[in-house]
């Protein structure tokens, strides 16, 4: 799924495309599904509202600005499409119930409450008296 907004390029608007960073997209254009190696396919941005931008173009490399703030060079045969992934705020979606948590696979973080040293020899403080009362 796209980011639904029209880039401009000079004076006119285009639809999100495939196509090379070679062409004429200028500097600083938001790209996201970029080709690491030419014909592999799509392998950076690619995650929901991940976007890069394209810095600089030098020779047959352009160098890209990615997500995790990483900086790196790939060919400008490579192909890329032009604007951020969707579902920005995925993040932000309220899940209701630990249930639905669950779901996800993210288990609650219990609160590790101090136990008794004599009902619990191996939790707690350890004590060099295991029982309460002795036996005399």
């Amino acid at each position: 799924m796209l980011w639904k907004k029209l880039v401009q390029f000079g004076r006119g608007f285009f639809d999100k495309k495939e196509e090379s960073t070679s062409t004429g997209m200028p500097l600083g254009t938001t790209i996201h599904n970029i080709e690491f190696k030419h014909g592999k396919g799509g392998q950076l941005a690619r995650a929901a509202g991940a976007r890069a931008k394209l810095i600089a173009k030098e020779g047959k490399s352009a160098t890209l600005r990615l997500p995790s703030g990483e900086v790196r060079l790939i060919s400008q045969n490579c192909l890329a499409t032009v604007g951020q992934v969707g579902n920005v705020g995925v993040t932000r979606k309220s899940l209701g119930r630990a249930g639905s948590k669950c779901w996800l696979g993210k288990a609650p973080i219990g609160r590790k409450k101090p136990a008794t040293p004599w009902g619990y020899p191996a939790l707690g403080r350890k004590s060099r008296k295991r029982r309460k009362y002795s036996d005399s």
